[in-house]
């Protein structure tokens, strides 16, 4: 599995709007077992609701977007960023893409991609 850093602004297909808005790559840890892969990206501010999840080829991308209310009054100082998160991962063949199943929890999305029966390791018998 490759990670793609990507960090264009890209019209989006969220709720059949195309929009166009700046986007943020969020940080993102990836680890692997036997069975799978799970991806867990940082996206604070964001709820299910605000979230797209998508497989295409072999690519997984996920967008989140914030519900950012401007404060009222002039705004004086700010460090975190007002823009949405994107980011695209290239899996490998030995994923399951119709298996992946995801879970928001705490501001982390957390992404299992089950790895093919194929892929997986196995013991193999010796004759005689």
């Amino acid at each position: 599995m490759n990670v793609t850093a990507e960090t264009q602004n890209r019209p989006t297909r969220m709720g059949n709007q195309q929009q166009q808005r700046g986007f943020v790559t969020p940080p993102a840890n990836i680890s692997a077992t036997d069975n799978e892969y799970l991806v867990e990206v940082e996206m604070p501010g964001v709820d299910k609701s605000g979230l797209e999840v998508m497989v295409e080829g072999n690519e997984l991308t996920i967008i989140g977007r914030r519900k950012t209310e401007m404060p009222e009054g002039e705004l004086c100082y700010c460090e975190s960023a007002l823009a949405d998160f994107r980011r695209v991962f290239e899996l490998g063949h030995d994923v399951e893409t119709s298996k992946i199943n995801a879970q928001m929890e705490q501001g982390v999305l957390k992404l299992h991609l089950p790895k093919s029966e194929k892929s997986k390791p196995r013991k193999i018998q010796i004759a005689g």
